[in-house]
């Protein structure tokens, strides 16, 4: 008899797989949303919802009530409030399984023509910021600059960026191997943990790659480092070889090293605007 009342509900392979996806998508959620403002609103909102079930274990009529007709607009709230997250996550979930954006040109020339005058312009610390377009379109943001749409060179890149130009203030987008546009305005980060020493010109290049799937490529007039922004994270003073091997495992899809990410100090930090 007592085997009876122990007797579990039958686990199927369908109920295991449900758990297994369940868990999967918590596990991305909670991998998304690390390091970012919406943890702290995601926790905000979890202690609402608990509130609201203790009101009405201990019989708080008029508490329970309230939250009750308040939490249906929630709703709507998180919609507002995590529109960012939201976005980027759709975003992230609609690219295209194969590689686009520059698959079509020859990459190794790609890459000298830009590590090239990246060498040349930390050289003389001018600052620059070059955003390289991957599988997201950044036709908003090409369309906020000045359009060029030139064959990508080191000529054209070190004199787009010469401080005597008009166009030097703002983003280089450079899309299909062409630039389409300079002077671009981005995005900048609100990342909460971000230094508040990081410059505009730093927290535009994370901003464009926590909305989209691009990578950019820094340099600080200011400290003549090279810095390389992928994925919302930013690593620092990067040699030549050392940035030809990251825009290499961001187009090829590969996993991107963590070497020489650096934990910059105050006088590191220190960036242009």
């Amino acid at each position: 008899m007592l085997s009876e009342y122990l007797l579990l509900p039958r686990l199927t392979w369908t109920a295991v797989l449900y758990i297994l996806i369940v868990a999967f998508i918590i596990y991305q959620v909670l991998v998304f949303i690390k390091g970012t403002r919406a943890v702290q609103m995601a926790a905000g909102l979890l202690l609402l919802v608990a509130f609201y079930y203790f009101s009405r274990w201990i019989r708080l009529e008029t508490v329970s009530w309230l939250l009750s007709s308040i939490l249906p607009y929630f709703v709507f709230a998180i919609i507002v409030i995590f529109q960012s997250e939201i976005r980027r996550a759709l975003a992230h979930f609609g690219q295209a399984p194969f590689p686009g954006g520059i698959s079509s040109i020859n990459r190794n020339e790609l890459y000298d023509e830009i590590m090239l005058a990246v060498t040349t312009l930390a050289s003389h610390q001018t600052g620059a910021l070059i955003v390289v377009e991957r599988e997201i379109g950044l036709k908003t943001y090409i369309e906020s600059g000045i359009a060029i749409d030139a064959a990508l060179s080191y000529d054209l890149l070190v004199t787009v960026f010469n401080p005597s130009v008009p166009l030097h203030d703002g983003a280089v987008i450079v899309q299909n191997g062409r630039i389409a546009a300079a002077a671009c305005f981005l995005p900048l980060t609100v990342k909460p943990r971000l230094s508040k020493e990081l410059g505009t010109r730093h927290r535009a290049a994370i901003g464009i790659t926590e909305e989209t799937d691009a990578v950019a490529i820094i340099v600080s007039e200011e400290t003549a480092a090279i810095s390389f922004a992928h994925d919302g994270e930013i690593e620092r003073f990067l040699d030549p070889e050392t940035l030809r091997l990251r825009l290499r495992d961001a187009f090829e899809h590969k996993s991107m090293r963590t070497a020489h990410r650096v934990v910059a100090t105050p006088a590191e930090n220190r960036l242009d605007g």
